[in-house]
């Protein structure tokens, strides 16, 4: 069975992180558009699978549409498209998985309006809305196909937000492109940028990162900047940030919520597998109980058995360390996977399977199987 190790960027070298498995991928929520991607516009309110297949490996969310790398190197594309954010060379949404053109060299990818992706030589593209500069080409012109950023091969990871860019390269280094307002690129100002700029000069970055903006150091440290009107930072305030300012004096951060987490919120598993989150909470999308918002980190009840988190606008999905699959927040449409459409403001089991791996969110929520 083909397997992809993560890798983690940190002090000029890159070390292995973990390993994933390939899997089935289910869905549900939000089928506006087909972005669940099985073939039509229903909401589903329990767990789907999209398909047969069991060889998706990396996968990602965005704005009603996902795509994922399987085991041989393909990429595929589902959802919305009105930005040609699918990379089909057209803005026609799809309700089944497509495959993006006949590569088999694709490791990774992150989408919301647009899409960057990295390929297994390194290298860097781009498609889909490129407003305020998000594709990183010198421009704000969009394109619905693959493009590739520059001709530099040491791209170790990127994600994604609304019209923004967060990445790190293989020394360690940490860049950002794209929309710039409140100070969203850690770059002292808030100008926006079309073309990827590093942010400082340090090179002890990890690839756990994620947009709205955080970031793991080597250290273990936490750090976060740009828009903060819901204490979404995690420093205690809501006043907006330009630079990266550290989160707290802990050194135990482990996992940011997966890539293209969105929404005024955050997710984060320390070393102990604690989960702890912050910032705003009016659908309850915190799960501590009630919906008033937090401005620093606050731990999500006592459990240290958390593996996995992702998070949307209004919700949090995660995976603990026995395989089960827990979701809260906002439940109209079925969002949680609880066969209704009720909120819930604390963590809940969706069904009663052990076998989940790696959930994501694209305002419908999903998750790997294990095969």
């Amino acid at each position: 069975m083909n397997t992809k190790k993560l890798q983690m960027a940190a002090a000029g070298s890159v070390e292995t992180e973990e390993v994933i498995e390939p899997g089935a991928v289910w869905v549900w929520g939000n089928n506006s558009m087909g972005a669940l991607g099985l073939g039509d516009t229903t909401h589903r309110s329990s767990p789907v699978q999209v398909g047969a297949l069991t060889d998706w490996l990396e996968i990602d969310g965005g704005s009603l549409s996902w795509m994922s790398v399987k085991s041989d190197g393909t990429l595929w594309a589902v959802g919305r498209n009105h930005y040609g954010q699918l990379g089909l060379g057209d803005t026609t949404n799809r309700s089944s998985p497509v495959q993006v053109g006949s590569l088999t060299d694709w490791a990774s990818v992150s989408l919301h309006y647009h899409t960057a992706a990295i390929k297994t030589d390194g290298t860097l593209w781009a498609w889909g809305g490129g407003s305020n500069g998000a594709l990183g080409l010198g421009n704000t012109t969009s394109y619905s196909s693959p493009v590739q950023v520059g001709s530099l091969t040491d791209w170790a990871t990127v994600v994604t937000g609304s019209f923004i860019n967060i990445a790190v390269k293989t020394d360690g280094t940490l860049w950002t492109w794209g929309s710039n307002s409140n100070g969203g690129l850690g770059l002292g100002d808030t100008t926006n940028r079309s073309s990827p700029t590093q942010v400082g000069s340090l090179t002890d970055w990890t690839t756990k990162i994620t947009v709205p903006a955080k970031a793991i150091k080597a250290d273990g440290t936490l750090w976060a900047w740009g828009k903060n009107i819901h204490g979404q930072l995690g420093l205690g305030d809501t006043t907006n940030r330009s630079s990266p300012v550290q989160v707290g004096s802990s050194t135990d951060w482990a996992k940011l919520s997966l890539k293209g987490g969105a929404g005024n919120h955050a997710f984060v598993i320390k070393t102990n597998k604690t989960l702890w989150t912050w910032g705003q909470n009016d659908y309850g999308q915190l799960g501590l109980g009630d919906t008033a918002n937090r401005s620093s980190p606050i731990q999500v009840g006592a459990l240290s058995n958390w593996a996995k988190i992702a998070a949307s606008k209004k919700h949090g999905i995660a995976v603990k360390t026995d395989g089960t699959l827990w979701a809260w927040g906002f439940g109209a449409v079925g969002y949680l996977g609880m066969d209704n459409t009720t909120s819930y403001s604390s963590p809940v089991q969706v069904g009663s399977l052990t076998d989940w791996s790696r959930p994501f969110t694209g305002n419908g929520l999903g998750c790997i199987k294990s095969p």
